[in-house]
């Protein structure tokens, strides 16, 4: 079972990713809906995004993982299939508090997708999921 977004993040992205297909730009009134949704997370989600920050890592089974690499220089696994990261925000803001509906580096892999700016690295099964094995370890 896919986890949703709320129905008013969905309807956001994907008037984003109808206008950055007939544009190849984001309209003003888009970023200003992100910016009330996300607060501050918004504009930096967009500087993960301008810095090209984001690698979508796919295996042959059709797994398929992100990892983001963040202002702090740390690298952040995420799951845009079931909305997880594993940044200390999304565990504390996120899931603990309930203050926000993603953390910058999820959102910046949905803003990658529909801008279609993300980096695309392929590996076989056994590698990527030595890489959620090695995600998990230094969350220990």
């Amino acid at each position: 079972m896919a986890a949703v977004l709320p129905a008013v993040v969905e309807q956001l992205l994907s008037e984003m990713a109808a206008a950055v297909q007939e544009n190849a730009r984001i309209p003003d009134e888009y970023l200003l809906s992100l910016k009330f949704l996300f607060g501050s997370s918004a504009t930096q989600a967009l500087d993960l995004v301008d810095r090209q920050s984001i690698t979508l890592i796919s295996s042959p089974s059709g797994r398929h993982a992100y990892q983001v690499l963040g202002s702090s220089g740390k690298t952040y696994t995420c799951l845009a299939s079931c909305h997880y990261c594993s940044c200390p925000a999304f565990a504390f803001s996120v899931l603990r508090k309930s203050d926000s509906i993603l953390c910058k580096h999820l959102l910046a892999v949905y803003l990658s997708q529909v801008m279609r700016t993300c980096q695309q690295l392929s590996v076989s099964d056994k590698q990527l999921t030595d890489i959620l094995l090695m995600e998990k370890k230094q969350e220990a």
